[in-house]
């Protein structure tokens, strides 16, 4: 799991099983505050298959968007690199219909298995070689699946992130079928305002 911490810094050498317990103190990552949670709600509705499927969520942290997955009927499979965020959302999604693997997102350890949706968000910006991380994503898709990513750009002296247009570029040799929405202006979804880019694009193939 690597993602930003709304700074602007490159959190790639972050020990994420240190920073685990404190992990969903972060409105967006917790989603503790029921406006956020809504608002999330919402929004993986409208990303998501509109009947319940199986899900894989990269990059799962605490399984904050898996469990509002799960709440809408989907079967998850969550993979996190660290052992501490994976226990987390075990605990979480106790009873539920939820699977949680530590593992890498790029190379997800998920057996050749597939998938209705692939959720992902902020991760991809961290890879190297995002384009073949893409293809390789999208061949864990069943025919009529959907990429949902979450991504952005952060930090105005020296950002960090993938740019919308930079992200529709790579997608476009594997669909025509890319749909952004930009997340920038919902301030429901971070629990504050925001001025830095930050958006969602919804790959399918259905």
């Amino acid at each position: 799991m690597t993602t930003h911490h709304g700074d602007g810094t490159d959190t790639s050498g972050v020990d994420w099983d240190a920073r685990a317990a404190t992990f969903d103190e972060e409105p967006d990552h917790g989603l503790r505050d029921p406006r956020v949670r809504a608002a999330w709600a919402a929004r993986l509705r409208d990303w998501l298959p509109g009947r319940p499927g199986d899900v894989l969520d990269l990059g799962c942290g605490t399984g904050s968007l898996s469990l509002l997955a799960a709440e809408q009927g989907h079967r998850v499979t969550g993979v996190d690199r660290s052992p501490a965020m994976v226990e987390l959302a075990r605990q979480k999604l106790a009873g539920r219909h939820a699977v949680f693997l530590q593992g890498d997102a790029a190379r997800p350890p998920v057996d050749g298995e597939r998938y209705d949706a692939v959720l992902v968000r902020h991760v991809l910006w961290t890879l190297p070689e995002p384009d073949r991380v893409l293809r390789r994503w999208r061949d864990l898709l069943r025919p009529a699946g959907r990429l949902v990513l979450v991504e952005g750009v952060w930090g105005t002296v020296s950002p960090v992130g993938i740019p919308a247009d930079r992200l529709t570029a790579l997608l476009a040799p594997l669909t025509a079928r890319v749909r952004v929405e930009p997340l920038s202006g919902d301030p429901a979804l971070w629990g504050r305002e925001v001025d830095d880019e930050r958006y969602a694009v919804v790959a399918s193939w259905d």
